[in-house]
């Protein structure tokens, strides 16, 4: 038996296989609405149908200043509620779950008018100063981050991501780079831990299934963050009871990051073993042999493939083939399977 094609069990939640759709921005809503669009509807089922076991919708913001771009999803307004429920119904109908990606852009956010940051410093020059954050939007902030659980548990989601990797707002105030305040939100490692803290404590009073977090193990600057604070930090996760560690990393500050398959797998391998808190594995992952390597070997739990699923949304089928598992066939593709 392939370890990638067996189930994995969070909580409640059991998936057919370790196969994780990592969440990517689509960029698709053109009315800027934040609502779903006949291209999600296509794109998320199309993975559903080629055999992925869980599917995490791209980053979607919480409000409307925290989109990356205009054309983001959005999870701000009960409106946005029925378009969601509409995608995960028909990826659940061809027996994938499915999670969605909290978000808010800070700093990064390209949408029109003000955005808000930790503190008042851009990404690089050819982007907007944010405002520093209030205490008043930040527990604004913070209460949308729950608003938009309780969405995403109206829409039937299986399972909640944090994003707080990529230099986006959580990102920001974790870093000492992109944070520089002095008050409970920033200062010492503690305080700048405090606002995914109070987003985790929030989000947990409404939902009580699956969360798991992304976080940038490495900030690629010598006065930021690596994987030491963030094995320090996934435990503190861990007691708050965060099911998994989504180990991404980079991109809070512009930096030169030499990539290459697998090169942020030890981060995931380092957190398992260290903080006793489940993984998941990303980065440049397009092998079979080398998805069954991370899993074989103990160095996480789950294998999170990106681009390679745009590539090729029947990826699974392709690895069940070079593994030797014999992959339930779609009944309306046997006779190309």
């Amino acid at each position: 038996m392939s370890k990638l094609f067996t189930p994995f069990t969070i909580k409640n939640l059991t998936l057919k296989n370790r196969i994780v759709m990592s969440p990517m921005c689509m960029y698709s809503c053109m009315n800027e609405d934040g609502k779903v669009t006949n291209w999600h509807k296509v794109h998320y089922p199309t993975r559903a149908v080629g055999q992925v076991g869980l599917i995490i919708v791209e980053a979607t913001a919480v409000t409307p200043q925290g989109r990356i771009t205009n054309q983001d999803l959005g999870i701000w307004s009960d409106e946005h509620i029925d378009g969601l429920r509409e995608v995960v119904e028909l990826c659940k109908e061809h027996g994938a779950k499915i999670g969605i990606q909290l978000a808010h852009a800070g700093r990064k956010s390209m949408t029109d008018g003000p955005i808000i940051a930790p503190s008042p410093l851009a990404f690089n020059e050819k982007m907007k100063v944010p405002e520093e954050m209030s205490l008043e939007q930040i527990k604004e902030t913070i209460a949308a981050f729950k608003e938009a659980a309780i969405r995403a548990k109206k829409a039937g989601f299986d399972l909640i991501e944090i994003h707080a990797a990529h230099g986006y707002l959580i990102n920001e105030f974790l870093s000492p780079l992109t944070n520089r305040r002095q008050d409970a939100y920033g200062g010492d490692a503690e305080r700048r831990y405090q606002f995914l803290k109070e987003v985790i404590d929030e989000v947990k009073e409404v939902w009580d299934g699956p969360l798991f977090v992304r976080i940038s193990a490495n900030d690629y600057h010598p006065e930021g963050l690596g994987i030491e604070d963030y094995v320090v930090y996934a435990k503190k996760m861990k007691e708050q009871g965060v099911d998994l560690i989504d180990c991404s990393s980079g991109a809070v500050v512009p930096a030169n990051i030499h990539t290459y398959p697998g090169y942020q797998v030890p981060y995931a391998e380092r957190i398992r073993k260290e903080a006793k808190i489940a993984t998941g594995a990303v980065g440049l992952i397009t092998s079979p042999l080398h998805a069954e390597e991370i899993l074989e070997n103990e160095r996480a739990d789950l294998v999170f493939l990106a681009r390679e699923l745009l590539r090729d949304p029947y990826w699974p089928r392709k690895a069940a083939e070079e593994l030797g598992y014999a992959l339930t066939k779609v009944k309306q593709y046997e006779r190309g399977w």
